[in-house]
This record gives C-alpha cells, sequence and structure tokens, in this order.
C-alpha cells in the first residue's frame, strides 16, 4: 500500500527530473501531451488508433491535441488509403523542422547532464530498473526460423503494410517470393518474441562473396519502442560482419521514417533514390549501405 511518504517522493522526483533534464524550457515549453504527439509523429507513427495506443491518451484528448498542432501548421490529416475508416496524422514540412529541433535540443540538455556526471552508465541503467520495475518489457529474444515463421512473416507484411501505408498485394507477393528464395545454406533469418509471442523479423540473405542484403525488417506495433528493430537489425550487421561480407545493402521507401532511422543508428548511409511507382503507390525508391569490412 502507497503511503502519504511514498506519494511525495515520486512527486519530489517528478520535480526534479523535469527541471534538470529541461522539460520546462526550450522547444519543450509546451504543453506535454503536444510535445509527446510530436515526437511519436516524428517517430514514424501515422495511424491515430497506433497514437493514442503509444500515448495511453484519451481518444477526445488526442483529437484536441492534433487540432492544436493543425492550427499552427505542424501536422496535417489524411484518411488512409487502405481503409477510409481510417485516420491519419502526418508532419508538415514546418512540423518536421520543429521536431527535429526538439529532437536535437533534447540530445543536447541529455547530454550535457549526463556529462556532468560520474557515472552516467550507472544512472543510466538504474533509469532501466526503474522503467522496467514500473512496467516490464518482458524478455526479448533473437532466434532462428522455425516450421510456420516464413509464412506468417510473408502474411504480417502483407497486413501490416497493406493498413498503415495502403500497399497493394503486389507487396505481399514481393515478400512471398523473397521468403521463397531464402536459403538457409547461405542465408539467414531471426525472429524476434517476447515471452514466447512473434514480434519481428529479418533476413540477411547472401549476394555475392564480398555482398550481402539486409531484407523484410519487420516489428509489429505493439511492440516498436521496445528495442526490437534496433535488435534485429544489429544482428544482421554483426552475423554479415563475421560472415566476411565487405558491404550489406539494404533497399527501402523514403516515407518509412522509422525503418531508415534504425538504418541511420547502425551506420548505413544513403547511396542512391530514384521516383518508383511499386505497391500502388508512387515511392522514392531508397538503397543504402554499410561497409563492413573495407
Amino acid at each position: 500500500m502507497a503511503t502519504t511518504e511514498h506519494v511525495e517522493a515520486v512527486r519530489a522526483f517528478n520535480r526534479f527530473y523535469t527541471a534538470k533534464m529541461g522539460l520546462t524550457r526550450g522547444s519543450y515549453a509546451r504543453p506535454l501531451p503536444e510535445v509527446r504527439v510530436l515526437y511519436e509523429l516524428g517517430q514514424g507513427t501515422e495511424e491515430v488508433a497506433a497514437l493514442k495506443q503509444a500515448l495511453r491518451i484519451d481518444a477526445g484528448q488526442l483529437s484536441r491535441v492534433i487540432a492544436k498542432l493543425e492550427e499552427q501548421g505542424l501536422a496535417s490529416r489524411h484518411v488512409s488509403p487502405a481503409d477510409a475508416r481510417r485516420q491519419l496524422v502526418r508532419l508538415t514540412d514546418k512540423g518536421r523542422e520543429r521536431f527535429a529541433q526538439m529532437d536535437a535540443e533534447s540530445a543536447q540538455q541529455v547530454g550535457a547532464v549526463l556529462d556532468e556526471l560520474g557515472d552516467a552508465a550507472g544512472v543510466v541503467e538504474a533509469m532501466r530498473s526503474l522503467q522496467s520495475a514500473i512496467e516490464p518489457q518482458g524478455t526479448l529474444t533473437l532466434r532462428d526460423p522455425e516450421p510456420g515463421d516464413l509464412g506468417w512473416m510473408v502474411q504480417r507484411h502483407g497486413e501490416l503494410y497493406g493498413r498503415e501505408y495502403g500497399y497493394d498485394q503486389s507487396f505481399e507477393r514481393l515478400v512471398a517470393r523473397i521468403a521463397a528464395d531464402f536459403d538457409p545454406a547461405t542465408d539467414r533469418a531471426w525472429i524476434a518474441t517476447i515471452d514466447g509471442e512473434r514480434v519481428g523479423a529479418i533476413l540477411c540473405v547472401h549476394v555475392d562473396a564480398a555482398t550481402a542484403k539486409l531484407r523484410t525488417l519487420l516489428v509489429e506495433p505493439k511492440a516498436r519502442g521496445k528495442g526490437v528493430g534496433g535488435a534485429l537489425v544489429g544482428q544482421v550487421v554483426r552475423h554479415a560482419r563475421t560472415r566476411g561480407y565487405r558491404t550489406l545493402t539494404l533497399y527501402t521507401n523514403a516515407h518509412l521514417h522509422s525503418a531508415r532511422r534504425l538504418y541511420e543508428r547502425a551506420g548505413f548511409t544513403l547511396t542512391h533514390e530514384e521516383p518508383e511507382n511499386a505497391f500502388g503507390h508512387e515511392h522514392v525508391a531508397q538503397t543504402w549501405s554499410l561497409t563492413l569490412n573495407p
């Protein structure tokens, strides 16, 4: 049973933390719900239902926050091309600029605080322990594929990309061909699970003696933000480097912002892009590359 002392200790910590981390000034000097919605939009979350789940916010309050962002020219609403009943929210050019500014300021402020500490690693570990104590995340595991996993990967790609981006069935057929061509003698696959439940997948496909290709990265919506995508991409990079490949490449589309951020963090750089009509839409197709063993 929480005592008055416990409650006051938590409130005191909240006041200390928000002031210390600069959450009451700069780009963060706006209502917290607006900041959180901007962040989720900047991470590539577009569907209103997904925003509501990620923020754990009342639907009415979320609608009011989105309306304020629209009034400021930071966001715009759209009907999902896959389902007219679903609503999407996207950052405008002005919104992306504001998010980039906010994100950079936040990173600078947090970095400055950590630089002042004698044991930054210990503080970060304590934060992780606190997060785990408040809300256990489950155990993330990357395992080899089992019977049925490749079929599940194809199905979920078709369903998620159709619902979130309006892709037609040609995308699901593409993923099915990739799965059919998977060769365990030369290729590797990993299935991400949390407490045994499948939440993600990725392939590393052999191209030639010098080159491998990262393919079919998938993270279930409910597992996003839990490190699943980073763990999968990191696993492919480690495997490709260990196998002696010199270069790791991948194909993506410019509008897949969350995936692109994962690739950038892993060290990939954009090497080529061009307009493409695929999966029922006009896209900007991109090729990214990572030098492993020069």
